[in-house]
């Protein structure tokens, strides 16, 4: 996709289906945050975007909240669905959300995956991104993941966070760091599916249940033994949970 001069990828499989799920990944990932998901079933069609700096799209000099939303909106602008729905992990719930309180006729549901109304980032993480990118980027394979996770899911995460670069990164967290919408969270009428590992340190539990608290059509689904990224640990069970939303609302 164009977006003033520069390309922005994503992966596309399509169907027949009115319906389409975008998924956005969170801080340093990139579009393969949802190989497990992209996959799952072909009873909708779906998009796994790689926001402006990472994965296969282009570089851009500065990186904001209103990019990624107006990146958003272009790309379901071009597309022809009769039901939009956006899935966000952690920094792409931020997205999500802001998308939501701009365009909330633009879009039938959320999916909420780790992440917050407001999403503080931990002084020592924006200082590692800093000084010391290997030492985050081992800080992030500790904390990031239920400690019952295989090490290969996370080894093979950690490798794809390394590709997206310390500044970039630095930069998504910045951006997680000054986003707040805590006072807003009630007005989210959208039917919503809210998931969160019961091990997620990033993002813990009590985010996730004040969500479901405040938002009056929302699911909330609690995954054990995963952690910040649940999607990945216990794909399974988060592409189960997915499948039964989206059929609830079509």
């Amino acid at each position: 996709m164009d977006y003033n001069g520069k390309q922005v990828f994503y992966e596309y499989i399509k169907n027949n289906s009115k319906t389409l799920i975008i998924f956005i990944h969170g801080s340093g990932g990139d579009a393969s945050t949802w190989k497990n998901q992209m996959l799952a079933n072909n009873s909708h069609s779906v998009i796994a975007l790689d926001l402006p700096s990472h994965g296969k799209s282009d570089r851009f000099e500065k990186l904001s909240l209103k990019l990624y939303v107006d990146v958003l909106k272009e790309l379901i602008e071009s597309l022809n669905y009769e039901r939009i729905i956006l899935c966000g992990h952690s920094l792409g719930g931020a997205v999500i959300q802001s998308y939501y309180f701009l365009y909330p006729m633009n879009l039938d549901a959320l999916i909420l995956i780790s992440t917050g109304a407001k999403l503080r980032v931990s002084p020592a993480i924006l200082e590692s991104l800093k000084q010391d990118y290997e030492t985050y980027l081992t800080y992030l394979k500790n904390v990031a993941f239920s400690k019952k996770t295989k090490d290969s899911i996370m080894n093979e995460y950690k490798d794809k966070s390394s590709l997206i670069g310390a500044e970039v990164t630095y930069q998504d967290f910045k951006i997680c760091d000054n986003f707040n919408l805590f006072e807003k969270t009630h007005l989210i009428k959208a039917p919503s599916l809210i998931i969160c590992g019961t091990d997620d340190k990033l993002t813990p539990v009590k985010y996730s249940q004040y969500f479901h608290s405040k938002m009056p059509n929302s699911t909330l689904v609690l995954i054990e033994n995963a952690g910040h990224m649940v999607m990945l640990e216990k794909y399974k069970e988060v592409n189960e949970s997915i499948i039964k939303f989206v059929k609830s609302i079509e």
